[in-house]
């Protein structure tokens, strides 16, 4: 995936993340527990850039924080 498009995706999931009131341990917490391998370190690669997303973690996170697919691949 292009770096410039992870780090806008990274960034839209912290963002949400924030306006929900959510930290990165909660999410990594929840991620695990919906069968996601992830760890808070690796959250906040995503939300930088630095670590890819996958297909699974997208599906789970747009339903933990209760957003769309939009809104997490916004280009704004």
């Amino acid at each position: 995936m292009n770096d410039i498009i992870e780090k806008r995706i990274g960034n839209n999931i912290r963002r949400l993340r924030e306006q929900a009131g959510v930290t990165q341990d909660y999410l990594a917490a929840k991620l695990q527990i919906n069968g996601c391998d992830i760890t808070r370190s690796a959250v906040a690669k995503i939300e930088v850039g630095q670590r890819h997303v996958y297909p699974d973690e997208i599906m789970l996170i747009k339903q933990i924080l209760g957003v769309s697919y939009e809104q997490i691949f916004a280009q704004d």
